[in-house]
């Protein structure tokens, strides 16, 4: 692909992704200016449009939404922490019952095979379950489409179920001014560096937690104190949800329909369970369930926390969980898989 057809394209996508977000916005659809995007970018590719995101931007947007999220690491936020083993049990609590019912309403339902419903059914980790679709022989166009729709789902239908919920976040109302332009440019290449160790590493979301790492330590010493600018987080945000719908390219329309039916199912199966532990961990932490909602909700973890920082409901918190779920997976699935090869 040529430089000016990249470039192009990746411009015909933002256009098509800012077009959502305006749409969604004008609706009152929540969290617009990311589910906006993710939606209109969607449809698009299905119909054949060739989306684009670069890999270049992309990691940007993941810097940012990670450095994002570390600013909104408080005192308060850190107090929090010494509360957060008792919801990460009930998060592998709940990964593992999204796991094995969703697995077997794959097999009993659609008719997959123990394993392909297996990497389906697993909330999460798109790169890692590929990974091992490969390796294991299983059915991966269908694991990769099954996960891409559980993924556009959970960002439309998590700020819906948040917004139906009444609960507003509160993370974002202490006003520490904004941030100074020279603490925000040394803040990106450190975080940069510090990602890229991770990338080394081989960390999930490594770019995200990398940002917020350096954030974080930033804001909660006081050396980096003030918000990120408003333009900032809306451009990010709105370059994650046309990243989500760009993911469609190169799918068959068919094969997506035939899997929407499936990438429903385990969406709806880990929506509920996930409600389930965000209500009972709720009751034990004292943070708004809808929070917990969110830290519990098998969507990626940059799209998850961008929603987190959207609604104001606990971003460093959610993030954590989040990074937390892809390292249980991590150990997680492989046990899983050991299951499924002795039965």
């Amino acid at each position: 692909m040529t430089n000016t057809k990249a470039l192009t394209e990746t411009l015909v996508t933002l256009a098509i992704g800012a077009a959502g977000a305006a749409v969604f916005w004008l609706i009152g659809f929540p969290a617009a200016v990311l589910t906006g995007p993710a939606a209109a970018v969607s449809v698009a590719t299905l119909m054949g449009a060739p989306t684009l995101m670069p890999a270049v931007l992309r990691d940007a947007v993941f810097l940012v939404i990670g450095i994002t999220i570390g600013a909104t690491v408080t005192p308060e936020v850190i107090a929090t922490a010494l509360t957060w083993p008792i919801s990460l049990a009930v998060l592998v609590i709940t990964l593992i019952a999204v796991m094995v019912v969703a697995q077997g309403a794959l097999m009993r339902g659609f008719g997959y095979d123990r394993m392909t419903a297996l990497l389906c059914a697993t909330p999460g980790h798109l790169s890692y379950v590929l990974t091992l679709s490969t390796d294991l022989n299983a059915d991966v166009p269908r694991v990769a489409l099954v996960q891409t729709v559980r993924v556009l789902l959970l960002t439309l239908a998590v700020p819906v179920l948040i917004a139906l919920w009444g609960v507003e976040g509160e993370a974002y109302l202490t006003d520490y001014g904004a941030i100074s332009p020279l603490a925000l440019l040394a803040t990106f290449p450190l975080a940069l560096a510090v990602g890229w160790g991770f990338l080394r590493l081989r960390v999930p979301a490594a770019l995200v937690l990398g940002g917020m790492t350096v954030s974080a330590l930033g804001h909660g010493t006081g050396l980096t104190p003030g918000a990120i600018p408003v333009w900032l987080q809306a451009g990010a945000f709105l370059c994650m949800g046309t990243l989500i719908g760009t993911r469609f390219r190169g799918f068959d329309p068919r094969g997506v329909w035939a899997a929407l039916g499936a990438g429903v199912v385990t969406t709806i199966i880990a929506c509920a369970v996930a409600s389930v532990g965000a209500v009972l961990a709720a009751q034990v932490i004292g943070l708004p369930a809808a929070a917990l909602l969110l830290a519990f909700a098998p969507g990626g973890v940059e799209v998850m926390a961008a929603i987190a920082v959207e609604t104001g409901l606990e971003p460093a918190f959610v993030a954590a969980h989040h990074v937390f779920r892809l390292l249980a997976l991590t150990v997680l699935v492989p046990v899983m898989i050991a299951r499924v090869r002795r039965a």
